[in-house]
């Protein structure tokens, strides 16, 4: 279909039903925070071909939800072009997208089986080896150690630079299928951080769809855990924007693809993110059996980090996640216990992490009516988060101002700290 095809076909789909007038004012909106800079008439002239709009494309895709880029020409069914046209949209047209709804099973498509054989028979001008793939893995390392630390705001650029630039060269090289399958995998493993590092940003849509893109990568390599992986990325999200059924059946397929891996940490890791999605969807009772489950894996895991992704899933992390699916269930005590155990026994020693733990405990603590503990919770929360860039902290900024009580000192000074931050 033409640009303005898509454009028609995204903005009848909406739900309530979308005029033209109604999409030229959001569009306005969007763009200058203004109403009346875009009319009825543009929208039809878009959508009939008589203009494209090629200045109001970000706009158009980031009120419609919907990928519109002109660059059509890839292959069907292949993930490497596809992947690395979408980190090139997101380098030159900055479409930072927000998510309308989580996306399903459906959005993940069938994996192309040959994808991979055929960029092995043919010749490329670049040799690929082992020294190519350590790069990529050790770049990858280096990237999701500091966004780990200072948030998913910070380097992303490059991250998606270097998929562009320096990988897409070596994709498009020559080399063996052994080295191709570590090769797909190890693209995965960036693409997903991408996707993890949009997502702290607040870019939602973007972070689906390069999450999308690591799951058919990891397939492609025949890497179940790396596949597992994305799909676990997938259903946290869906999650946190509030779509529990599609939580659910993504969780469950993260679960399922898991199951028969090794990996003590992987077992834990995606049962506990099945335990999420099903507390949030109010199955108390498989909550429970999935978080039992996950506790036995992960007490059985060796203590040192592995090489994978799911590898790194440590005990702090673990006692973190199982401590506010405890809270989500109702289950305070358990919840807060959780945390102490995150914070102080398998000590969270990255910045935004600890940050995160600090917000959730202090909130915990107010709901257990415990309000002098909460605020000196928040205040080393705050000490923690100054200089992170995520959007998680951002929300948490929010939720503790709103939670504050009006009677203390010392919640009015932590408000007013906050209030310099929100202001920076």
């Amino acid at each position: 279909m033409t640009v303005g095809e898509r454009i028609r076909q995204a903005r009848t789909a909406r739900s309530p039903r979308c005029s033209q007038a109604r999409l030229a004012d959001e569009l306005s909106f969007a763009r200058w925070g203004i109403r009346g800079q875009c009319d009825r008439q543009q929208v039809y002239r878009w959508e009939t071909g008589r203009r494209v709009p090629t200045d109001w494309l970000p706009w158009l895709e980031q009120v419609l939800d919907v990928d519109l880029s002109q660059d059509r020409h890839a292959p069907v069914g292949d993930t490497v072009t596809s992947a690395i046209q979408l980190g090139r949209s997101d380098v030159e047209r900055r479409q930072f997208l927000t998510a309308s709804a989580a996306v399903g099973l459906s959005a993940l498509d069938v994996t192309d089986a040959e994808a991979l054989t055929r960029r092995v028979r043919r010749e490329g001008p670049t040799a690929v080896g082992a020294g190519e793939i350590a790069a990529i893995r050790s770049m990858t390392t280096a990237l999701g150690d500091t966004a780990s630390e200072l948030g998913g705001g910070h380097a992303r650029h490059l991250a998606v630079r270097y998929l562009t630039e320096d990988i897409k060269r070596w994709l498009d090289g020559t080399y063996t299928e052994k080295t191709g399958r570590e090769l797909f995998a190890a693209t995965s493993e960036l693409v997903h951080l991408i996707g993890w590092m949009a997502r702290d940003a607040g870019h939602q849509g973007l972070a689906q769809r390069y999450h999308v893109h690591s799951y058919k990568l990891a397939a492609e390599a025949g890497e179940n855990e790396l596949a597992a992986t994305a799909l676990r990325g997938l259903a946290d999200q869906a999650v946190d924007l509030g779509y529990g059924a599609t939580a659910v059946r993504l969780a469950e397929a993260c679960e399922q693809r898991g199951r028969k891996l090794n990996n003590t940490k992987a077992l834990a890791y995606y049962r506990n993110t099945y335990a999420r999605a099903a507390a949030a969807d109010g199955d108390r009772a498989t909550a429970s059996k999935l978080l039992t489950a996950s506790q036995a894996a992960i007490e059985k895991a060796p203590e040192r980090p592995g090489k994978s992704w799911a590898s790194h899933y440590s005990p702090g992390r673990w006692a973190h996640e199982s401590g506010m699916i405890h809270a989500k269930m109702g289950d305070w005590p358990a919840a807060e216990e959780h945390l102490h155990l995150a914070l102080d026994i398998h000590g969270l020693d990255r910045r935004r992490t600890r940050a995160i733990v600090l917000a959730d405990l202090g909130h915990i603590q107010l709901k257990r009516g415990n309000t002098p503990q909460a605020l000196n919770t928040w205040n080393a929360f705050l000490a923690c988060a100054d200089g992170v860039q995520s959007v998680r902290i951002d929300d948490a900024y929010g939720d503790i101002a709103a939670r504050l009580p009006t009677d203390s000192t010392v919640a009015r000074e932590l408000a007013a700290r906050i209030a310099v931050r929100t202001r920076a």
